[in-house]
């Protein structure tokens, strides 16, 4: 993981909030892991703008 993915792209109150909802607890790792997987499919939808020659991510993108 590079230094990028390292920031925090969710909002961890609201994320906690939602798995909460379910009636589940949060796992203190349970953010880090699935913020990996939002830098993932931001990293995957930039190659896919890029490769189609946009500049614009899409929601098709994702």
């Amino acid at each position: 993981m590079n230094e990028n993915e390292k920031e925090m792209l969710l909002v961890g109150s609201k994320t906690k909030d939602a798995i909460k909802a379910a009636g589940l607890n949060v796992a203190s790792d349970a953010l880090d892991a699935l913020n990996a997987k939002v830098h993932h499919l931001v990293k995957d939808a930039q190659d896919r703008a890029v490769n189609n020659g946009r500049k614009t991510v899409r929601a098709t993108d994702f």
